[in-house]
C-alpha cells in the first residue's frame, strides 16, 4: 500500500518462479509510478511490459488491471505467454478513461453518482461497497467523474452538474476566460462556429452572447458539450455537430477554433501507460495546424484561434491581433483574433478577473533603465508574454531595473491591475551572508522568493533565512544595472 494525496493505493506484482531459491528471495519486477488511468491521482502500474530481461527463473503470472485501459494490443503481446490477466481489459475510448456508452449508462443511473458523493473520502471502500449494487464499470466511471468535478471547480461555477473526461477538463477553457472572449463575438450578433469544442467550455461562454454551432470529431465530447450546455441553461442556443471541423465548416461565418495542443496526440491524447502526452510548444504540432488556420482566415469573416501562451506565435500571424489572457496572475492562453474581430494593434494583454486590457505594439515602445526607486513592480504574466511591458511603463512613467529584466520601479506608489507593488527596503549583494543579515534587520514571519531570469533554489534559500518577525517579506533576485542583486521588499497591497 502506498499513500498518494491522502488516497490509499494498492500496487501488485506477482511472479511465478521455477527456481526454488526465488521463493526465499523474491524479486519483484520494477514498478513504474504513473497517474492512475482510473482515478487520475493514484500512482500505480506494474512494469511488466517494460521488462526486457527477467531475473532467472522468474516470469510474470498475473496483472491486476483495475480497469487499465489500452487500445494497443502490443502492450499485451510483449508479455510472456504465461501471464494471465485477472480483470478484463476495457477498450480505450477517445477520452482515455470513459467511453460514450458508459457515460450514457451513468447518466441514466444518477443514483450511482449520488452514492459516490455520499461515500467520498475513501475511494477503495466506496468502490467495494458500490460494486455490490451497481456494475463495476459504472462505479469506476462515477468515481472518476466525481473526482473530475471536484477539480473542475477551479474552472467552472456549475462543475457539480457538468460532464468531463480527464483530457477534456485539462484542455477546457476556464469560465471567466471563455466569457471574456465571447463578448467580442457577441458584438456581431451572428452565429459562431466553435470548432474542436471539447467538453464545451468556450461553447457555453459563446452561447451566453449568441447562437453556437459546436463541432467535434469525438462523439463523446459532442455529448458532453450538449449536456454541459444544459447545465448552464443555454442548450437552446447550441447546435452540436459530430464530424471533422476541416470538412464541415462553411465559408463566410465567424469561428472559434481550439486545436489539440498535445504533441503526437492520438485518439486518447495519452501514451500507452496512460501518461499524458507532452503539451506542444511548436504551432506545427497542433491539430488541426497552421495550414488549416491560414485557410480558415481566408474563408471566414473573422474569429479566434486559441493557442498555448508558451507557443512560438511571434511573427507567425500577419494582419492579426494576439491577446494574452491571464486569470489570477496565471497566463492561461493566447488568442489569435483575425478578420473582422481583429483589433488594430498586433498585441494585447488582458488580466482577469479585473477585466483590464492593454493593446499596443512592442516594437514602438522603449522603457528607460534607471536606479531602483522606493517601489518595485512585478508585471502580470500576460503583460510580460505579450511584450507590452515597455508600453505600460511609458504610460505610467516607470523604468526598468535592467534592460534584461521585466521588473519595474518608481519613486511613487502606482495602482494598476497589471502590476503587483512592493516597497523596496534594501538592496544587497547576491550572497547568502548578506541576505541573511538583511532579513535579521528586516524581521519577517513569511518570505516570498521571486526570480525571473536568475537561476535559484527557492526552497534551499528559504530554509536558510531567519523568520522571527511580523512583516511579510519578499526576496527578489534580479539584475540591477547589469549586476545580480538581492532586493529585500515588503508587500504593499494597499
Amino acid at each position: 500500500p502506498e499513500t498518494n494525496g491522502g488516497r490509499r493505493v494498492a500496487v501488485f506484482a506477482a511472479c511465478l518462479s521455477t527456481d526454488s531459491a526465488a521463493y526465499a528471495n523474491p524479486v519483484v519486477p520494477p514498478l513504474i509510478r504513473k497517474p492512475s488511468p482510473v482515478s487520475g491521482n493514484a500512482a500505480f502500474f506494474g512494469g511488466f511490459s517494460h521488462c526486457s530481461a527477467w531475473p532467472r527463473g522468474l516470469q510474470p503470472c498475473m496483472i491486476k488491471t483495475f480497469g487499465v485501459l489500452s487500445s494497443e494490443p502490443a502492450a499485451i503481446s510483449r508479455l510472456p505467454a504465461s501471464t494471465a490477466l485477472l480483470e478484463r481489459i476495457i477498450p480505450m475510448g477517445e477520452s482515455g478513461d470513459l467511453t460514450e456508452s458508459v457515460l450514457i449508462a451513468l447518466r441514466r443511473e444518477p443514483a450511482v453518482l449520488e452514492a459516490v458523493r455520499e461515500l467520498a473520502g475513501d475511494e477503495l471502500r466506496a468502490q467495494q461497497r458500490l460494486r455490490k449494487e451497481f456494475p463495476a464499470e459504472l462505479v469506476r466511471a462515477a468515481c472518476l467523474l466525481h473526482e473530475l468535478r471536484q477539480r473542475a471547480h477551479a474552472k467552472f461555477t456549475r462543475a457539480d452538474r457538468m460532464w468531463f473526461d480527464r483530457l477534456g477538463l485539462e484542455q477546457a477553457t476556464s469560465e471567466p476566460v471563455a466569457r471574456h472572449k465571447a463578448r467580442r463575438f457577441g458584438l456581431s450578433s451572428e452565429p459562431v462556429w466553435d470548432l474542436c469544442c471539447g467538453v464545451g467550455g468556450d461553447t457555453i461562454g459563446l452561447a451566453v452572447e449568441t447562437e453556437v454551432v459546436a463541432v467535434d470529431r469525438s462523439p463523446l465530447r459532442c455529448r458532453m458539450t450538449q449536456w454541459n450546455a444544459e447545465a448552464y441553461e443555454v442548450a437552446d442556443r447550441v447546435h452540436v455537430l459530430q464530424g471533422d471541423a476541416v470538412v464541415l465548416l462553411p465559408p463566410g461565418v465567424f469561428v472559434h477554433l481550439d486545436p489539440d495542443r498535445r504533441a503526437e496526440a492520438g485518439s486518447a491524447g495519452r501514451s500507452l501507460l496512460g501518461e499524458p502526452r507532452r503539451r506542444a510548444v511548436s504551432l506545427d504540432q497542433y491539430h488541426p495546424g497552421p495550414t488549416f488556420w491560414r485557410e480558415l482566415m481566408r474563408q471566414t469573416r473573422g474569429g479566434a484561434i486559441k493557442i498555448g501562451p508558451a507557443a512560438n506565435f511571434f511573427g507567425r500571424f500577419r494582419n492579426a491581433e494576439i491577446e494574452l489572457i491571464s486569470l489570477n496572475r496565471e497566463c492561461k492562453e493566447a488568442t489569435v483574433w483575425f478578420g473582422e474581430l481583429s483589433g488594430p494593434m498586433p498585441m494585447r494583454a488582458t488580466v482577469l478577473p479585473a477585466g483590464a486590457s492593454l493593446a499596443g505594439d512592442p516594437d514602438q515602445a522603449e522603457c528607460r533603465v534607471g536606479q531602483p526607486g522606493d517601489f518595485l513592480y512585478d508585471p502580470d504574466p500576460a503583460l510580460v508574454r505579450s511584450g507590452l511591458v515597455d508600453v505600460l511603463a511609458e504610460q505610467l512613467d516607470l523604468r526598468r531595473l535592467d534592460a534584461s529584466e521585466e521588473y519595474l520601479t518608481a519613486d511613487r506608489p502606482i495602482d494598476s491591475p497589471f502590476l503587483r507593488r512592493f516597497v523596496l527596503r534594501e538592496i544587497v549583494p547576491n550572497n547568502d551572508r548578506a541576505i541573511r543579515q538583511a532579513f535579521r534587520r528586516f524581521a519577517c514571519h513569511e518570505i516570498e522568493i521571486k526570480s525571473r531570469h536568475i537561476p535559484i533554489n527557492a526552497d534551499a534559500i528559504r530554509r536558510r533565512l531567519p523568520r522571527d518577525g511580523g512583516a511579510r517579506g519578499v526576496l527578489i533576485f534580479a539584475r540591477v544595472a547589469g549586476k545580480t542583486r538581492a532586493l529585500i521588499c515588503e508587500r504593499d497591497d494597499g
